[in-house]
């Protein structure tokens, strides 16, 4: 009998390996817990992605609830400090800490807490959070706002006759392409303020005159442009000279082995 519960006392200790293939099964389980846990609370929190041309207006809506009980729209831009907008509807009332006038509420507040962003510039560009609490439950909407800067179009002949077209000061960088397609070669140029001026020089080859259409594509709208260019006397008696040079060279070279042919034949 005493070695019965001496065999019962002194159970056998789980291995090393299994202990670490349970910790393991664990730390899983845990991991799956908490990754369903965070996919369900930023469901909600899906960032709506929105573009606007500077300039304009931006709208940003904020589902209306029946009973509200406060509204704050959290601004966080790019460029500078964070500003908010807030209701209380308990007494009425609106505040704003560190927004511009550009930034607003587009109706009263307390039936549609829409907000209205006036002449859209790059530094409106950044996350627009808006926070409902009301009688049926808590309520957010992020957006993220993008500013399009048109390009300037401007489409000129530089010195040697040929076309060049130039989308100035465009966010994102614009597209450059010609109705005619032949030799051309771009240039892009940032700024500062985050905006793109792309470059393109068209060169033809075989006409004195070159008649073409630039034609520059941006998210904010497509622009095209004609333009005949003239190339330049100078660069044409150039390129008479060259073709010249060429030819007589070629000739001499021909003179020179039509002449050292007969002294090969006789050497041999």
């Amino acid at each position: 009998m005493g070695s019965s519960q001496q065999a019962g006392w002194c159970k056998k200790a789980t291995s090393p390996a299994n202990a670490r293939a349970t910790l393991k099964v664990v730390r899983k389980t845990t991991y799956t817990i908490v990754l369903l846990t965070i996919t369900m609370i930023t469901g909600a929190a899906e960032i709506k992605r929105v573009s606007a041309t500077a300039g304009s207006s931006s709208v940003l809506t904020c589902t209306p609830k029946s009973v509200i009980t406060t509204v704050t729209w959290k601004i966080s831009p790019k460029v500078g400090g964070p500003c908010s907008l807030g209701y209380r509807a308990d007494h009425n009332t609106t505040d704003r800490t560190n927004c511009s006038d550009s930034i607003n509420w587009k109706r009263t507040p307390d039936r549609d807490p829409t907000l209205e962003i006036q002449q859209v510039g790059t530094a409106h560009e950044g996350n627009y959070t808006c926070e409902v609490v009301a009688v049926d439950g808590n309520f957010h909407e992020t957006y993220h706002l993008t500013v399009l800067v048109p390009p300037r179009l401007t489409l000129y002949c530089d010195d040697h006759g040929n076309p060049v077209c130039e989308a100035a000061a465009g966010k994102p960088a614009a597209q450059i392409s010609w109705v005619l397609e032949s030799n051309s070669t771009h240039m892009e140029e940032g700024h500062n303020n985050g905006t793109v001026t792309v470059l393109s020089k068209f060169t033809a080859y075989g006409t004195n005159v070159t008649d073409t259409t630039c034609t520059v594509s941006h998210p904010a709208g497509n622009w095209s442009q004609s333009i005949a260019c003239h190339r330049s006397r100078s660069n044409l008696w150039l390129l008479r000279c060259v073709i010249s040079l060429a030819s007589l060279l070629g000739l001499l070279l021909g003179l020179l082995f039509f002449i050292s042919a007969p002294s090969r034949v006789a050497g041999q």
